[in-house]
């Protein structure tokens, strides 16, 4: 008989089993012979020590989810999260793996099975992803950034909170003062690939993940590269995994085979499937399994402007608010400045000598990079500027980052060539683009992603950049991602979203945007 469930009493009725009485020896026996014992964690994970296969997972059926509304998918990835104190969320971005870990990390901490939680994450996604999810998903709790200088990190640790966010190298500033708070008991890494090499951050986390009681690794994309990524995260999130080998060069044994030349390896053919064993468990969604959400996603990223580019583009805004004060504004001049103020906002500026000036751009070039890493699929990046494409080229190039992409603009002749390869076949996992030279009824159902690096003002350029992807061969469901920084490109976003033609409120959005307070 099996262990069935109370919902309206929180309890669970138990047919007599050997031990049973010295487990639960205030359990309450039924005239029937049935025994009835509290629906919590702690009795979820006795009866499971018993031999029962199939006790259900208390979150499912007496959590409040702080008044939110999960997805299927993310009650799922929850009841893995609960029932393992190691394990692997895999679903792919969009799926919303942050709201599922915060849930089920805060289950566990209510039911007195977690203390406070550490999240080590991307750069990018301390302040906009994390520390605002948190206040939109578990109202009541506390949550801090630590970030700045030493000082400033060790301050907000010192402050009494439920939550502490950090990025992936700037834990090395602080560790062993975190490794002293014995409080924090659980550890969530996101974007846990970019422990995939045997680089001083890996070794470091591997030891450091250790005197946690909670490890769960989220990523969306485990294999970036090859298959052997997974070693090292496993190495930190289980690390003691059956059949895990114990070095990367054992690892790529088991995983890669070397070609005729010997200087290079390819994949086995069960290469993925092992590598996903030794990740286990885990927990694996794609968007298309959160049939909540609709075929298209549009969502709008919050990046940082860097202290360079905050200076310039007050000193730009003030110029305009010249123009303002003197009456001389036209649509052509306007136009020009709004050009100017996105180019800022991107991080690559034309000039006339040299043709253009270079600005930190940090916080938004390094969000591109997470966002691609992040996608399982194919990604296409939208970037209005010849320069910036070029500029970003060089950065996905970078030894450390090596993402393999195309490149798309005005003065790239084999575009044809470029579009066969990235939609029929494995090469490229990104292209830079031009919304200008991605033509009408082209297909590149290949991507599922698109990345708007900075607005244009076109409408009718816009929709039909997005509509690449949203095609007859389409199969999966697609994202529109826009990042922003400044009111000019929320402004713009907003208009392209309804439907509005950006030009025709070009006066209006430039005396907006420099408005002082904006």
């Amino acid at each position: 008989m099996p262990v069935t469930v109370s919902k309206k009493h929180k309890v669970l009725v138990v047919p007599p089993t050997p031990g049973l009485d010295q487990l639960f020896p205030d359990a309450r026996a039924l005239p029937d012979g049935n025994v009835v014992v509290p629906h919590d964690m702690r009795s979820m994970k006795l009866l499971q020590h018993l031999g029962f296969q199939h006790v259900p997972n208390p979150i499912l059926f007496h959590y409040d989810w702080c008044k939110g509304k999960p997805f299927d998918v993310q009650r799922a990835t929850c009841k893995v999260l609960t029932e393992n104190p190691h394990a692997y969320v895999l679903n792919h971005m969009g799926s919303g793996k942050t709201k599922a870990a915060l849930w089920a990390w805060d289950y566990l901490n209510r039911s007195g099975m977690a203390g406070k939680l550490l999240v080590v994450a991307p750069l990018s996604t301390l302040n906009f992803v994390w520390a605002r999810e948190v206040f939109a998903t578990l109202p009541g709790r506390r949550v801090v950034v630590l970030h700045g200088s030493r000082q400033a990190r060790l301050d907000r640790l010192a402050q009494d909170a439920d939550i502490y966010v950090i990025n992936h190298d700037g834990l090395k500033v602080i560790e062993s003062e975190l490794h002293t708070r014995a409080d924090i008991t659980a550890l969530v890494l996101d974007e846990l690939a970019v422990y995939r090499n045997n680089s001083d951050r890996s070794k470091r986390m591997r030891k450091f993940a250790t005197r946690f009681a909670t490890v769960w690794g989220m990523t969306g994309a485990p294999m970036p590269n090859e298959p052997t990524d997974v070693w090292g995260q496993c190495m930190i999130v289980t690390p003691n995994q059956n059949g895990l080998p114990k070095s990367r060069r054992w690892a790529q044994s088991m995983l890669m085979a070397p070609t005729a030349s010997a200087y290079i390896w390819l994949p086995k053919p069960d290469a993925v499937d092992t590598a996903f064993k030794w990740m286990q468990p885990a927990v694996r969604y794609a968007l298309d399994d959160v049939v909540e959400l609709p075929p298209i996603i549009s969502r709008t990223i919050d990046v940082d402007l860097s202290a360079q580019q905050k200076k310039v583009y007050d000193k730009v805004k003030r110029e305009c608010q010249a123009m303002v004060a003197a009456h001389t504004i036209t649509a052509v001049n306007a136009g020009a400045a709004m050009s100017k103020l996105l180019q800022i906002a991107g991080g690559w500026v034309y000039s006339k000598s040299p043709d253009f000036v270079r600005l930190d751009a940090a916080p938004r070039v390094a969000t591109l990079v997470d966002l691609i890493l992040s996608a399982e699929k194919k990604v296409i990046v939208f970037v209005p500027f010849r320069h910036m494409i070029d500029g970003l080229s060089e950065i996905l190039n970078m030894d450390k980052i090596n993402i393999e992409h195309c490149v798309v603009h005005g003065d790239i002749r084999n575009r044809e060539e470029i579009f066969t390869l990235f939609q029929q076949s494995t090469k490229y996992k990104a292209m830079l683009a031009h919304p200008g030279c991605i033509q009408h009824g082209l297909t590149l159902t290949a991507a599922d992603t698109i990345i708007w690096y900075v607005p244009i003002t076109s409408l009718d350029t816009y929709d039909q950049a997005n509509a690449r992807i949203r095609r007859v061969g389409q199969q999966h469901k697609q994202q529109i991602i826009h990042l922003q920084s400044t009111p000019v490109e929320k402004r713009i976003y907003k208009l392209l979203q309804t439907k509005q033609k950006v030009q025709e409120k070009l006066l209006d959005m430039f005396e907006e945007a420099t408005d002082n307070n904006m």
